[in-house]
């Protein structure tokens, strides 16, 4: 394991990540979703971000708005979305995530999708982490992420 305070996102971020076109229809993405097992599909027109559809997404605003599975999942993603360069710090992409209350982020490397990291991939990195200071150096930032989320706030 690095030193804690070298650890970049790309070190720690999932790499497999699925984007459709902006035109796809919410069942198209969700079953892409499913077959992917993943919590979240970036949106992309002319390869470029420009959206973001997680499972929270479905519940909320397709159930919600009682939309129909031909919907394009343009009309239900979140947007502009946010990205963070593979070169940051964990630490940066989690003060980011809970500036703007958000639990998963794509990363970018020279203008491409490489990843994506989520709240649960730093949690994960505290998980496996033997050392102390690590611990203490990310325990700040995944407090802060998850206190936008906690039901006794």
């Amino acid at each position: 394991m690095r030193d804690a305070k070298s650890i970049t996102i790309g070190d720690i971020m999932t790499k497999s990540v699925i984007s459709v076109d902006s035109s796809m229809t919410v069942n198209e993405a969700a079953k892409m979703m499913e077959d992917g097992k993943v919590g979240a599909v970036i949106v992309m027109e002319k390869s470029k971000p420009v959206g973001i559809v997680t499972d929270r997404d479905f519940s909320v605003k397709v159930a919600a708005h009682a939309y129909q599975i031909t919907t394009p999942v343009k009309q239900i993603m979140s947007s502009p979305v946010l990205t963070i360069n593979s070169d940051e710090t964990v630490r940066t992409a989690a003060d980011l995530m809970h500036e703007k209350g958000l639990r998963k982020l794509p990363v970018m490397k020279n203008d491409q999708v490489v990843g994506i990291i989520t709240a649960t991939d730093i949690v994960n990195l505290l998980a496996i982490s033997p050392e102390e200071d690590m611990r203490n150096m990310y325990f700040h930032s995944v407090a802060k992420i998850y206190k936008n989320y906690s039901p006794y706030n």
